[in-house]
């Protein structure tokens, strides 16, 4: 496997097994409205796009097909712009196990998708959606036999993913998290640690998303612990890990100097992915995950980085015995910490908020709004 520095220097900036025919006939069921009563559920984008704002009854639907992760929310319009859940999925696929050293999505991490999707395939029918948007990011944007996988999903569930460009993907992730930032606080920079590559909005003033400065470095968590391996790492890695992200991060910097802001105390900070929601289980020593203990959260980074490193100082089994990691993440968390502190040390704060929302609550912002 070649070195993290070895992957950057490419482009880093100067300085399956046979399905059945039932689950084919599934999936036609979706696409064609048939199966589930006389309402015809949404599959495909350009079901909500062009009809204007949702109405009251309406039902939403917003997944997001990432890298490490397959999310889904079903929603319904509460009035004032929001929105009220009525139910969710999420499982961590892996769908990009692989992708960086292959240029291809595996036949097992193909599989372990499609089995997800097609659970959120079900939901979408039984709740009888009628607005519905499904993106799919950086592991489907680098595969060569994505638009293979695309078909495939399409025909088997139902469901038509849209593969939308890093910048879209960091502005649904700041449209997302709109509602935890202080309007007091002119600054905003939102961060997304994702599987496969790392979204940043930075925005002053304004949340307008055509005005917000996005961007993505193509390092995300499952791409740094492919490199860098998944059990225990001493001080030297972890600092080479840290080092691979930050370059990237540092030309970020040049190009909008938002630290002159976040010396002046006019910045606020809002990480929204598994990374952070894990490590705010870790310190709040959660005996099992607690959405709403989580969201919303102020940190203090100091505590937070600390708790990242005294997480790679330990084995994979150590980490995987917290409840808020466990086996699924064992691996990943200490990569995630890595890239989290490459933040932090970048744009110093002293404390960050926690967002248990994101890429999905932004679209389904969008789909009221009929923007999406």
């Amino acid at each position: 496997m070649e070195s993290g520095t070895q992957r950057a220097d490419r482009s880093r900036p100067q300085d399956s097994p046979q399905r059945s025919g039932n689950d084919r006939a599934e999936g036609a069921a979706i696409r064609d409205g048939i199966g589930d009563g006389a309402t015809r559920p949404a599959t495909r984008r350009h079901a909500s796009r062009g009809d204007g704002a949702a109405r009251g009854n309406d039902i939403l639907a917003a997944l997001d097909l990432g890298t490490n992760n397959c999310r889904l929310l079903v929603a319904r319009p509460s009035g004032q712009g929001g929105f009220r859940v009525i139910d969710a999925f999420s499982r961590i696929v892996r769908l990009g196990e692989g992708v960086g050293a292959s240029g291809a999505l595996a036949d097992a991490a193909i599989e372990r998708t499609l089995d997800a999707l097609r659970i959120c395939g079900s939901k979408i029918r039984r709740r009888r959606v009628t607005r519905f948007r499904a993106v799919a990011t950086e592991a489907c944007r680098r595969a060569r036999n994505g638009p293979e996988f695309l078909a495939r999903v399409e025909q088997e569930t139902g469901i038509a993913l849209e593969v939308i460009s890093s910048s879209e993907e960091a502005g649904l992730a700041l449209a997302g998290c709109a509602p935890l930032l202080d309007p007091n606080l002119p600054g905003a920079l939102v961060f997304d640690i994702g599987g496969g590559s790392t979204e940043l909005a930075w925005s002053r003033g304004t949340l307008a998303q055509g005005q917000a400065a996005v961007t993505s470095i193509p390092i995300g968590v499952v791409t740094l612990a492919e490199t860098y391996g998944g059990d225990r790492y001493g001080p030297g890695v972890y600092e080479r890990m840290i080092e691979d992200v930050a370059v990237w991060l540092r030309a970020y910097e040049r190009e909008h100097a938002i630290a002159a802001e976040v010396g002046a105390g006019r910045v606020q900070v809002v990480g929204t992915s598994g990374t952070v929601t894990t490590l705010a289980g870790v310190h709040l020593n959660l005996p099992r995950y607690v959405r709403d203990r989580v969201d919303g959260l102020f940190l203090d980074v100091a505590d937070t980085l600390a708790i990242g490193r005294r997480l790679a100082d330990q084995s994979f089994e150590g980490r995987a015995a917290h409840p808020c990691i466990g086996r699924e993440r064992a691996d990943l968390v200490v990569a995630g910490c890595a890239i989290l502190e490459a933040i932090c040390r970048q744009w110093p704060v002293m404390r960050m908020r926690v967002a248990d929302r994101g890429v999905r609550e932004g679209i389904l912002f969008g789909l009221i709004a009929g923007t999406s």
